[in-house]
Parts: C-alpha cells; sequence; structure tokens
C-alpha cells in the first residue's frame, strides 16, 4: 500500500496535461472500440474464434464489450483508474496473442500492443491531477 501512496506522490507532483489527454484517448479508444464490439458481436466472435475451442467463449463475449465501456469511461474521468486499466489488460494480452498466433492482422497486434502499453504506463502512473481519484482525495 505504501508503495501506490508514494507513486501516487510522485505521480502528482509530475503530471503534465498532455499525459492526462494520452488518458483521456486512452479511455474515449477503449470505450468506442466497445461499443463496436457490441453492435458487431459477430466480428468480436471471429476475433475470439482461435480460443474459443478451449472454452470460455461466451463468458468472453459478455466480459471483454461492457469491460472496455465500463473500463474506458472509468479511464476518461480518473475514476478507479489502475482498477480499470487492470481489467483491460487480459484483454489486452489475449489480443495480442491472437494477432501474434491466430490470424496475423499486423496493424491489429501493434494497435494491441502500443494500447498495452500505455495500459501498463497508467498502472504505475495512476490518473494524475486532473482525474476524479484526485479531486476526491482531496475532498477528504
Amino acid at each position: 500500500m505504501e508503495n501506490v501512496k508514494n507513486l501516487n506522490k510522485w505521480a502528482n507532483a509530475h503530471t503534465y496535461l498532455p499525459v492526462d489527454l494520452v488518458r483521456i484517448a486512452l479511455g474515449v479508444f477503449l470505450f468506442m472500440k466497445g461499443v463496436s464490439f457490441v453492435t458487431n458481436a459477430q466480428y468480436l466472435h471471429e476475433l475470439i474464434s482461435p480460443i474459443d475451442q478451449f472454452g470460455g467463449g461466451m463468458f468472453l463475449l459478455h466480459y471483454i464489450a461492457p469491460a472496455h465501456m465500463i473500463g474506458g469511461i472509468m479511464i476518461v474521468f480518473g475514476l478507479l483508474t489502475r482498477w480499470a486499466i487492470t481489467a483491460q489488460l487480459p484483454i489486452l494480452l489475449g489480443a495480442i496473442l491472437i494477432n501474434a498466433m491466430g490470424n496475423l492482422r499486423s496493424e491489429s497486434l501493434l494497435l494491441a500492443i502500443a494500447v498495452f502499453l500505455v495500459c501498463v504506463f497508467f498502472l504505475f502512473y495512476g490518473s494524475g491531477k486532473r482525474s476524479a481519484d484526485y479531486y476526491f482525495k482531496m475532498q477528504q
């Protein structure tokens, strides 16, 4: 717990508007990806078909889209950012594995890797000063 507090203190002392804009853009991207999965469930089913043979396909269909939509909104507002990003990491790892092993789509693979790396950055950095987390912490 002390490590998280130290990370928050460091991040709040070194916060910049462009980093907050990247966090907001990440949240909007994840939300829009979740909306696209909801509106085109067949596409999502085709994407996860390489790992559907191991089971859990229906669970994945019902986890990926809501996790992207709800997590994206939470990341945009900076509300429980680390928890929201933690919910995204397994999805992004799956996207990287599917694109690397299954049907190789280099642009999708690069996008999944880039989003994964940005998520890992915000997992350690946190939400910054322009966020609901910072606001609620200041109200205590």
